[in-house]
């Protein structure tokens, strides 16, 4: 007999946000680009601290984001990692998920330059998770999720490269590149 794999510990990607900070005028350059790019509205975000520094106070809009959840999600990164050479750092990973930039948009294939926006980059940032991530969330019975569950580094990168084809530099050996 065949031992059944464990189905709470198989991982899966549970959304992409895709961001992109600006202010006034691009702000709205911003919102467009995450609209053609996703096709979905794209929503902003407001500072909740203030920064003098920066002449950043809460309440003020600093930025936009789109979130993705579900089938359209492989075949976006498909395109994402395209821009980026099908290659992600070693240290851009973290647990439970992964983030990298792209400098500017009409890298992604597909995209032609807008005049109206101009030259923009995003932020790309993919949320991994497990059966039963739902218990740590729900309002009613809530329950904690142990450390063991979390998706860790390596999961990831196993992940990534059978589903993605993507290389990991700082890698040695046959899953990526070497240092």
């Amino acid at each position: 007999m065949s031992k059944k794999e464990n189905q709470i510990k198989k991982i899966e990607i549970e959304k992409v946000v895709l961001s992109i900070g600006a202010v006034g005028d691009e702000l709205d350059k911003a919102m467009k680009l995450l609209k053609i790019i996703s096709g979905m509205k794209a929503i902003k975000t407001k500072s909740r601290k203030r920064i003098p520094a920066f002449n950043i106070r809460p309440g003020l809009e600093i930025g936009c984001k789109v979130t993705i959840r579900g089938k359209k999600i492989p075949e976006l990164l498909k395109r994402l990692f395209e821009a980026i050479n099908n290659q992600i750092k070693e240290k851009q990973i973290r647990i439970n998920g992964f983030s990298f930039g792209i400098p500017e948009y009409i890298e992604i294939p597909g995209m032609e330059y807008q005049r109206d926006i101009g030259m923009l980059g995003l932020n790309v940032t993919v949320v991994f998770k497990r059966k039963g991530k739902r218990t740590e969330i729900k309002k009613i019975k809530r329950g904690k999720i142990p450390r063991r569950q979390q998706v860790v580094k390596e999961e990831i990168i196993k992940f990534m490269q059978e589903n993605f084809k993507i290389k990991i530099q700082g890698r040695e050996g046959p899953e990526g590149e070497e240092k």
